[in-house]
């Protein structure tokens, strides 16, 4: 199955994007439409909404 592809919606702009078969739940995705951080949170149906930003701080 890691050679097939999905399609979910891109949460910011509404259209249909491919993801590869075997995308995980967790796993950061670039949208090719609004380029932007999409997080894989559910895979059935894939779910996609946006990538929380990161902190740069880390224990600073």
């Amino acid at each position: 199955m890691s050679d097939s592809t999905l399609t979910a919606e891109d949460p910011l702009t509404g259209e249909e994007i491919e993801l590869p078969g075997d995308v995980e739940i967790g796993e950061i995705v670039d949208s090719p439409i609004s380029g932007a951080e999409l997080e894989v949170i559910s895979v059935d149906p894939v779910t996609l909404e946006e990538a929380p930003e990161l902190e740069e701080d880390w224990g600073e």
